[in-house]
């Protein structure tokens, strides 16, 4: 009973929390100005111009915090609210996007290797619970066992993902700081709004760690009986 409590926080409660925390935390810090003044598309060129990353183009996009890098075109997108803003939360969302820019440039070998993962990842996340159900209906414990293989591939991505955005994160806060777009007195509060957007990467890797542990132990469960 008590594994069943924990294996339901895990699914319902830390995902909801991590994203009632980041738009919490996003709302708070949208309304701060910095000392620079400066938007987000702003701080976004500006990191990119002084790392040489010229060629590296700022668009504007739809959605509330949809705000990404697209390694394929070397374009870093920015919401609305993020492009226009002169907040706290603007810039340091701007810098952490511009921050998978410069992971791109530098080859970074997790970055690598999680783009590397996507096919597999997302041929896994698709399939992966119809073999697994299939399996257990059909009493076919092969064919669930590959469904969760296909699901570890999906999880190892989640993984892979979590030093991918800290390090973007821990690089947004050095260029903010090292181009002055931040003063010392305004670093706590941009680590606040980085540290909660890090937070549902971090809910999406234990849920997904929870649901391959839960169909690992009844696949062996199955097998035994």
């Amino acid at each position: 009973m008590g594994a069943y409590i924990i294996y339901l926080a895990l699914i319902l409660i830390i995902p909801i929390w991590a994203q009632s925390r980041v738009k919490g935390t996003y709302k708070k810090y949208s309304k701060i100005a910095t000392s620079s003044q400066m938007t987000g598309a702003q701080v976004a060129r500006k990191i990119l111009d002084d790392n040489g990353l010229y060629d590296i183009q700022i668009e504007e996009t739809k959605g509330l915090l949809s705000d990404h890098y697209d390694p394929r075109k070397k374009v870093v997108r920015l919401s609305s609210g993020i492009y226009h803003g002169h907040s706290m939360a603007s810039s340091a969302v701007a810098a952490h996007e511009v921050g998978h820019a410069i992971q791109d440039a530098e080859s970074y070998a997790f970055m690598r290797f999680r783009s590397a993962l996507v096919p597999v990842a997302n041929f896994g996340s698709n399939i992966s619970i119809f073999l697994i159900i299939a399996g257990f209906i059909f009493g076919m414990l092969e064919l669930a066992t590959i469904g969760v293989v296909f699901m570890g591939a999906a999880v190892l991505f989640q993984l892979v993902t979590l030093p991918v955005e800290f390090d973007a994160s821990n690089r947004a806060m050095a260029q903010l700081v090292s181009t002055g777009i931040i003063r010392n007195n305004e670093e706590r509060e941009t680590k606040k709004v980085l540290n909660a957007a890090a937070m549902t990467y971090v809910a999406a890797a234990l849920v997904a760690v929870a649901e391959l542990i839960r169909f690992i132990l009844m696949i062996v469960a199955s097998s035994e009986d």
